[in-house]
C-alpha cells in the first residue's frame, strides 16, 4: 500500500502554456551532464551522518583516526573507511607526522558548505 503524502502542496499552472523563451535561456545556464553528476556525488557525501560528524570535529581542528575513532564512539577501522570516502570527495587532506596521518578539511569551501548548510536548516 502506498504512503499518502502529507507535505506542503506544490503549486502548479491552471493551465499548460510553456513559456519556450524562459526554458530556452534557463536550459543554455545549465551546467553540463558531467558537472551534474560530479555535484550529484559531491552532495550524496554529506548524506551520512557519521560524514557530517567527521567533517564538524575536522572543522574545529586537525585529528589523527584514533581521536576520531574516540570522539565518534567508533572503530577506527569504521572511522579509516569514512575518511578514505572523504579523502575521494576531496572535502578532507592528510598530513603525515612520523607514524600519525593527520586529518584536516582540505579548504574553505568545506567549511563554507558546512556553515551554509548549518545556516539553512535553522531558518523558519
Amino acid at each position: 500500500m502506498l504512503k499518502k503524502y502529507h507535505g506542503p502542496a506544490v503549486e502548479t499552472c491552471g493551465f499548460l502554456h510553456v513559456h519556450e523563451d524562459k526554458v530556452a535561456q534557463v536550459q543554455s545556464l545549465l551546467p553540463d551532464e558531467e558537472t551534474l553528476t560530479r555535484l550529484s556525488d559531491l552532495f550524496r557525501v554529506f548524506g551520512d551522518g557519521t560524514r557530517i560528524r567527521i567533517l564538524y570535529a575536522l572543522f574545529e581542528d586537525e585529528v589523527c583516526v584514533c581521536d576520531l575513532a574516540r570522539l565518534l564512539g567508533m572503530t577506527q577501522s569504521a572511522v579509516s573507511h569514512q575518511l578514505r570516502i572523504l579523502k575521494q570527495a576531496r572535502l578532507i587532506r592528510s598530513r603525515r607526522d612520523g607514524k600519525t596521518v593527520f586529518y584536516s578539511l582540505a579548504d574553505d569551501h568545506v567549511r563554507t558548505l558546512l556553515e551554509q548548510g548549518t545556516e539553512h536548516i535553522g531558518e523558519e
